[in-house]
């Protein structure tokens, strides 16, 4: 296997010694702005900050290069994009105005709040403060406060915290929920009469059982023996949501909703995500569409886009639809039955073709009526789930398709893509290593076979004890997906071409995606130079959108472990360094630390890298990825949102405990 080359230029111009990145703000307040391929980070004093915080992607003008430290050295020239705009803290009211004290350090400034903008807060009130304003020449920031918060309400402060250190707005603009109310409810018959009628075809939904919002619907007639019409009828944001409005505004800078285990921060406001575009059952709805005429053999014949107006027939949860697929009874049997066998067709396909087969399982907390997690709810994809999937990507993928065809003066048409970088060699190689002690060869040659030896250990792990940490470990081997304008194509799935065209209420390069698509299909494409920007900018905000859903499960974990302190359970070490290992627990799914510090009395234990353990020195005693073994609940923190574990020694273990080795000096 060849070693791929990064083809990124870095951000450094050498004329201007300007570089862009990503402002990090330690604890103590000093910065560093982290340059993409670039070795080393730029040293920031705070009082070259300019008025950046912490998370701010940045200019930074480089000032000098200390030889002592061999850093460079720099100051802030310009803030590009903000992370951070709303912060939480307490409220200090003095003589008709106030001062804003935020919870957190990392250089958060305290804010000065005008008098009629406090929103009727009181002194001490705990509040979301919104930055207005920053003139150059003063210290503080001015502030007005969006929200007062329920003090004796943790869980919502918590969950409101993490959504705003991910740089996410808790509250949409007036101007936008305003926008979003006036948009009329009746579709004009002008705007049906545009578009390709399927309301009198068969259509459905299936969807999560607490779903709100319905995105996407299947259509299924019979055109002749053995040919069928599928239609993928996708919720039409774009026909609500148009260019530069102050909605389409707040929809980009957020970019995505964002699910947390006890609420939704949704991308659109709730009368367009909930209402308008829901394919709700019974209500007629605007769709953009990809409809297909399918063989009972899986061969796609013929594929038409364009926009579409249903009639949704009926609303299946997943639960029901498996059902249906199990018992071979209920709604609509036979076209469920049939749908979900050329779905199964398509996916044998896809992994016969180079799709690589990550089994997936969600967990997710049972929760109380004030958010307090009771229980714990495992998710495993069946064959309901793997039938939307399979018709989704079939939609996504012939949506790129069209598009990728598409030149302007030469050029492909700006687009934004969802790739998938093939591995890279410096992570494969030591996974390949380490999957080999389990007896599982991998052969490196090409990027396709590499695909198939992935697929193979899948399939051997199924059941054994080195399943969770092999899936786990090869997850993390794989580059992450993320939205360019350069297809590479996506080696997870094996497509050649792939975008995101099944999810426009909750993601907004699927938005991009639809608008693009109907200028191609006018036979009008206009080229979008800020489209790698609006791309880098998604990629971004879907990883923040993770971090801040892992931040919650995280604080959920915590919280639901509380109730289990000094007991006992079996867990499997889900990962491993220098300072412990890390537990996950196979009862609860909640992951804790065990420090080295406790394993003290038993022997000194170093990091093995390449075998992913950690290894006593004096006993050999391993504790490595995949293992069993036995912990103790020792401490809940909320506020780091950490668990801490401690390693029960069993009593065959404790037999074998070495001596200590003596220190030299003797026992009076």
């Amino acid at each position: 296997m060849k070693k791929k080359k990064s083809g990124k230029t870095p951000y450094k111009n050498k004329h201007t010694q300007l570089a862009e990145g990503v402002l990090d703000v330690t604890r103590a307040g000093i910065g560093y702005v982290v340059v993409e391929n670039q070795e080393k980070d730029i040293f920031i004093r705070p009082q070259d900050f300019n008025h950046a915080l912490h998370g701010d992607r940045v200019r930074v003008r480089i000032t000098r290069h200390n030889p002592r430290t061999n850093k460079m050295e720099g100051e802030v020239a310009e803030i590009i994009e903000r992370k951070q705009t709303e912060f939480i803290g307490r409220i200090e009211l003095n003589n008709g105005f106030g001062f804003f004290i935020p919870d957190k350090a990392k250089g958060t400034p305290d804010m000065y709040i005008p008098g009629d903008k406090t929103n009727g807060a009181k002194n001490g009130d705990r509040v979301v403060v919104k930055i207005t304003s920053w003139d150059k020449k003063d210290k503080s920031p001015k502030g007005e406060v969006v929200s007062i918060l329920n003090a004796s309400d943790e869980n919502d402060m918590a969950m409101k915290e993490i959504l705003l250190d991910a740089g996410f707005s808790l509250e949409f603009e007036d101007d936008a929920l305003e926008q979003a109310a006036r948009i009329p409810d009746i579709i004009p018959l002008q705007e049906i009469n545009r578009r390709r009628d399927m309301r009198d075809t068969l259509t459905f939904t299936i969807d999560p059982i607490d779903a709100k919002d319905f995105d996407d619907a299947l259509s299924l007639r019979e055109i002749k023996n053995g040919l069928y019409e599928i239609g993928v009828h996708i919720a039409d944001v774009s026909h609500y949501v148009e260019p530069d409005t102050v909605l389409d505004t707040n929809a980009y800078n957020r970019a995505t909703s964002v699910y947390l285990p006890d609420r939704v921060l949704p991308m659109l406001p709730e009368h367009i995500s909930n209402y308008l575009c829901s394919l709700r059952p019974n209500e007629d709805k605007l769709t953009f569409s990809a409809i297909f005429q399918i063989t009972t053999r899986g061969e796609i014949k013929n594929t038409w886009l364009g926009r579409t107006v249903i009639h949704s027939n009926h609303r299946f949860t997943y639960e029901d639809a498996q059902e249906v697929i199990e018992k071979g009874t209920g709604s609509y049997v036979k076209e469920i039955l049939l749908l979900n066998n050329l779905a199964q067709k398509f996916r044998k396909k896809r992994f016969e073709k180079g799709a690589i087969n990550f089994s997936s399982q969600e967990v997710r907390f049972k929760l109380d009526e004030n958010g307090k997690p009771v229980g714990i709810i495992v998710k495993e994809s069946k064959e309901s789930h793997q039938l939307i999937e399979e018709f989704m990507l079939l939609a996504n993928k012939a949506v790129a398709e069209h598009v990728s065809k598409v030149k302007i003066d030469k050029h492909p048409l700006p687009f934004p893509y969802r790739v998938h970088d093939q591995p890279d060699e410096e992570k494969l190689l030591p996974f390949v290593s380490f999957a080999k002690k389990f007896g599982h060869k991998f052969d490196v040659k090409t990027p396709e076979s590499i695909a198939r030896s992935f697929n193979a250990m899948l399939s051997e792990v199924q059941g054994k004890p080195e399943q969770h940490v092999l899936e786990q470990l090869g997850i993390r081997t794989m580059a992450k997906a993320l939205y360019t304008q350069d297809n590479i194509g996506h080696y997870g799935l094996g497509f050649e071409n792939y975008c995101h065209f099944t999810s426009p209420i909750r993601r907004y390069p699927d938005v991009l995606v639809h608008r693009i698509l109907q200028q191609v299909l006018d036979g009008n494409p206009k080229p979008d130079k800020k489209m790698n920007k609006k791309c880098f900018h998604c990629s971004e905000r879907e990883r923040a959108a993770m971090e801040a859903e892992r931040a919650a499960n995280k604080y959920k974990q915590v919280e639901y472990m509380q109730n289990y302190l000094g007991e006992e359970f079996e867990g499997i070490i889900s990962g491993v360094a220098s300072f412990g290992f890390w537990v996950e627990t196979i009862e609860q799914k909640c992951e804790g630390l065990v420090s080295v510090n406790n394993l003290l009395d038993y022997d000194d234990f170093r990091l093995v890298e390449e075998d992913y353990c950690l290894v006593g020195r004096r006993s050999g005693k391993k504790f490595r990825m995949g293992d069993k073994i036995r912990i103790k609940v020792i401490a809940a923190n909320l506020g780091k949102r950490q668990l801490d574990y401690e390693w029960v020694i069993q009593a065959e273990e404790e037999n074998k405990k070495p001596a200590k080795k003596s220190d030299g000096k003797r026992k009076k």
